[in-house]
C-alpha cells in the first residue's frame, strides 16, 4: 500500500509559501502524492492553483484531489480543461479524487442547486469523459487533448449507492473519506461488486483519506482544525476529531488495517500546518 500526505491547504491562515515548503519536502521523504481538500465557503486555498504550485516544484510525487466536489465547478467542458491543465503541468501526475460534497452553503455560495447535485454530477462526470476522448466541442473540434490517453483518472467519492455505480459507470476507483479500516472495507466490497457487475476488466483502485497530527500538543492541532472545519456537521465533528491519528502506534495500525482491507493508497491530511510535520510523520511511515 502506498502512503501520501495532504498539503496544508485547507487550514485556515497559512502563507501560501507552505505550499511549496510542503511539497518539496514530501517529494524528497518518498510519499506517494500529494493531497487537497476542497471547500468554498472556508478560510483554504483553492485545490487547483495548489496542486498546479506543487508540480511546479516536484517532478516525481503524484498530484490529487482528495476530494474536488464537482457538481458546483458548473460546466464539465470548463472543468475538464482546468483538470488537464494540471495534469499537464505536472507532466501526467494528477489524480481527480471528485464528489458531490455534503455543504449546502457552498452550493449557495456558487448559485448552485444543492437539490440537484446528484444528478448534475453524473452529466458533468459524462462530459469530463466526452472531452477526455477527444469529442468535438464547436467549430473547432476537441478542446485539445490531455496529457494521457482519456484524461486522468476518475476516483469518486461517497459512499452512496450512486457512488459505486458511478465509479463502475466513470471511474477508475473508490476514494474513502475516513470512517476507519472496517467501514473502508465495507465500501471497499461494494465498489468491487459493482466493477464485476459493470463487466469492467481489472479492479478499481481504492484510496483512503485520514487525518494525522503528531508531536506537541498533536489534540490540539486537531481539535482547532477539525471542530472548525466540520462544525457544520453538529456532534459528529467530535467523532472526526476523536478518530485523528495522533500517535505512532495509532498511525502504525491504521496502515495495517487499511493494507489488510485491500487499501491501495492512504493519505494522511494534516492538521497542523509546520512543516515539521511532513518529518514527524515520515520517521513512523516510511
Amino acid at each position: 500500500m502506498n502512503i501520501g500526505i495532504g498539503l496544508p491547504s485547507a487550514i485556515p491562515g497559512i502563507p501560501g509559501r507552505l505550499i511549496v515548503e510542503w511539497a518539496m519536502a514530501a517529494e524528497q521523504a518518498g510519499f506517494s502524492t500529494l493531497g487537497t481538500i476542497d471547500r468554498v465557503v472556508y478560510g483554504n486555498l483553492e485545490p487547483l492553483p495548489v496542486l498546479a504550485a506543487a508540480a511546479a516544484v516536484t517532478e516525481r510525487i503524484g498530484l490529487t484531489t482528495a476530494v474536488l466536489i464537482g457538481p458546483y465547478r458548473g460546466n464539465g467542458a470548463l472543468l475538464a480543461k482546468q483538470l488537464s491543465t494540471v495534469d499537464s503541468l505536472s507532466d501526467g501526475r494528477l489524480n481527480v479524487g471528485i464528489a458531490v460534497g455534503p455543504r449546502e452553503d457552498d452550493y449557495e455560495a456558487t448559485s448552485s442547486s444543492f437539490r440537484e447535485r446528484g444528478r448534475t454530477f453524473d452529466r458533468q462526470l459524462a462530459e469530463l469523459r466526452a472531452v477526455w476522448s477527444g469529442q468535438p466541442r464547436g467549430h473547432a473540434g476537441p478542446i485539445g487533448p490531455p496529457t494521457r490517453a482519456g484524461g486522468p483518472p476518475l476516483l469518486i467519492g461517497g459512499n452512496a449507492a450512486a457512488t459505486f455505480r458511478r465509479v463502475a459507470e466513470f471511474g477508475s476507483g473508490w476514494i474513502f473519506g475516513g470512517g476507519g479500516p472496517e467501514a473502508f472495507a465495507v465500501g471497499a466490497a461494494q465498489a468491487l461488486n459493482a466493477w464485476r457487475e459493470a463487466g469492467r476488466e481489472g479492479k478499481p483502485r481504492l484510496v483512503v483519506n485520514a487525518y494525522a497530527s503528531v508531536g506537541d500538543n498533536a489534540e490540539d492541532h486537531a481539535r482547532q482544525y477539525l471542530g472548525g472545519y466540520y462544525r457544520f456537521l453538529g456532534d459528529y465533528a467530535e467523532q472526526i476529531v476523536s478518530a485523528t491519528l495522533t500517535s505512532r502506534p495509532a498511525i502504525v495500525d491504521a496502515i495495517a488495517g487499511y493494507a489488510g482491507a485491500g487499501c491501495d493508497e492512504l493519505i494522511l491530511f494534516p492538521c497542523n500546518p509546520d512543516p515539521a510535520q511532513v518529518a514527524l510523520i515520515t520517521d513512523i511511515v516510511m
